[in-house]
């Protein structure tokens, strides 16, 4: 157990959700984390654990290493009206960043309070990463174990994730008369980014998960302010399976370009964990022992895990409930019988680690 490390404290199911219903309530878009996390520092310090807010806005509340319970705080934008929905033997709570990753966060909070276990709340997950990559640089070594928050549903465990490459595609040409037959700036950026969508393009038969896929995120350009040329800018994304990794993708993307220049500015690795590390026994037990049948997730997005997996040697999964088919939903909400079920599974999960 670390020096930092405190004897557990009781959190009851009433006090868990009464954590959960605050943080929803306080609005925590990326870059606007302080209110939610002084919240989380309230509650970490009313159950006399060691915490603080970091150079970024990190919540840290180090403690036991053998496992690190980490979810971020930040959530998209929308103001969807909190609210507590009573549905016959449930209890549905209406909120932004209720499944993501609000729920999570504070199911990973009371666990770590019961337990004793390290907990770090981060910020900016949604946009840049800010506060994983912090964490991963500040700390001195990696944990024995990590279990990432994110939305899998009470039975889920995530093992894998995508990774991320991200770039920005700019292109000038000659100002000239639109009847002639010259390509400008834009008809390049779209003749550039169509023959990557073409390299790409995925057998119908072949899982999301293992394709390379491509997404045009944003788009501008005309002719300049002065007249003389036509610009066109294109931000773009491209995920990458874990079977291939950042580079080769990068390397196919500039091989289709003719014309113009394209800008890397965001590298994400591909993450897959086994289903036999500790970490993933750890939480199929528990999950039984809660009676519900576990189920081996893989996403096609990108999370902190791929961040934690490129930084630190150790075992981890993602976890927490909620349906992430309600992500950054106008109609995100959260079960709270969930809820309850998934801070039992950390918390067994949690034990079992540190008795390893």
């Amino acid at each position: 157990m670390s020096a930092n490390a405190h004897p557990s404290s009781d959190v009851s199911a009433a006090e868990a959700r009464e954590l959960l219903v605050d943080l929803v309530s306080i609005p925590s878009p990326t870059r606007e984390e302080r209110e939610a996390a002084k919240r989380l520092v309230d509650f970490f310090e009313a159950h006399d654990r060691e915490v603080w807010i970091d150079a970024v806005g990190n919540v840290r509340a180090p403690a036991d290493d053998s496992v690190l319970l980490t979810s971020h705080i930040d959530t998209v934008p929308g103001d969807i009206p909190v609210e507590v929905e009573e549905t016959g033997d449930d209890e549905i709570l209406w909120g932004r960043g209720s499944v993501d990753a609000t729920g999570p966060l504070a199911a990973m909070a009371a666990a770590a309070v019961r337990t004793g276990v390290s907990f770090v709340g981060v910020v900016g997950e949604e946009v840049d990463s800010k506060g994983s990559r912090y964490l991963v640089d500040d700390r001195d070594e990696a944990p024995a174990a990590v279990v990432n928050g994110e939305p899998s549903g009470a039975d889920g465990i995530t093992l894998g994730y995508r990774g991320l490459i991200a770039g920005t595609y700019v292109a000038t040409s000659e100002s000239g008369h639109t009847s002639r037959p010259d390509l400008n700036a834009i008809q390049h950026a779209v003749r550039w980014w169509s023959a990557v969508e073409e390299y790409f393009e995925g057998d119908e038969y072949e899982p999301v998960f293992e394709q390379v896929t491509t997404k045009p995120v944003d788009i501008e350009g005309g002719v300049s302010d002065d007249g003389l040329s036509v610009e066109a800018t294109m931000d773009v994304q491209l995920r990458v399976p874990p079977a291939l990794d950042v580079g080769t993708v990068r390397e196919a993307a500039e091989a289709e370009l003719e014309v113009g220049t394209v800008t890397w500015k965001d590298k994400v690795p591909p993450v897959m964990m086994s289903s036999r590390t500790p970490v993933a026994r750890a939480f199929r037990v528990a999950i039984r022992k809660e009676g519900d049948d576990p189920r081996l997730v893989r996403k096609t997005g990108t999370s902190d895990m791929n961040i934690y997996a490129g930084a630190w040697d150790c075992p981890m999964v993602t976890y927490g409930p909620g349906n992430s088919d309600l992500d950054h939903a106008p109609d995100e909400r959260l079960s709270l019988s969930e809820f309850d079920r998934s801070v039992s599974v950390l918390e067994r999960v949690a034990r079992t680690l540190s008795e390893q």
